[in-house]
């Protein structure tokens, strides 16, 4: 399993992402999304939980395409087709930057994982890398997304800025992914077939 994280920060405030986050499809940099439906959305405890099926599609190395015939899997925030070729499991956190309240920090974190005996390392490696560039794309997508809903917030061209969290909040961090990683993969352990339908996107202030 490969675990990555990124922060990066979009020029919008917080009530304007949680506005734009639900409008973000379709945008430019995003012809891989081809359908998004909302499965489920409900309030629990103040919170806004909200699960949403989403259909992509990617291009994969010319080595993959001899063991994968598919060509889109079905996203409920991580994939729910092609489980034992590869898993990916994002979770994304937007609250208020700490240096800008008027602006919103993007915080993403991805457990990457394939059962593929013999090729696991790699399908890992090209997941994170794969994913890696599909963040930037997001963010211009995103960024282009709100400028369209608050088109006098933002410079058109402004894309979502990389943001440096503070030490403190590095070890606060890294702590916190130990722990959600070692959950995981307790979960893999104990997972024998079938995909893992985990749960909400939830947007906290």
């Amino acid at each position: 399993m490969k675990y990555y994280e990124n922060s990066s920060v979009l020029k919008f405030s917080w009530d304007q992402v949680a506005q734009g986050i639900w409008q973000r499809y379709p945008n430019p940099e995003s012809s891989h999304v081809l359908s998004e439906d909302t499965v489920v959305r409900k309030v629990v405890g103040g919170q806004l939980h909200s699960k949403r099926l989403l259909t992509k599609t990617n291009r994969m190395p010319k080595w993959g395409e001899r063991i994968i015939s598919a060509r889109h899997v079905n996203v409920i925030e991580e994939n729910v087709g092609l489980t034992k070729v590869m898993t990916c499991v994002e979770k994304v956190m937007y609250r208020p930057c700490p240096e800008n309240p008027q602006w919103t920090v993007a915080e993403r974190k991805a457990w990457i994982d394939s059962k593929i005996f013999g090729l696991s390392y790699a399908i890992q490696t090209f997941g994170v890398e794969r994913y890696k560039k599909n963040i930037q794309k997001s963010n211009l997508g995103f960024s282009y997304a709100l400028n369209r809903l608050f088109p006098n917030a933002s410079a058109p061209t402004d894309p979502a800025l990389p943001y440096q969290p503070s030490l403190e909040e590095r070890k606060q961090r890294l702590k916190e992914a130990a722990r959600e990683t070692a959950k995981r993969a307790k979960e893999l352990a104990q997972e024998k077939a079938g995909p893992i339908y985990a749960a909400c996107e939830g947007v906290k202030s």
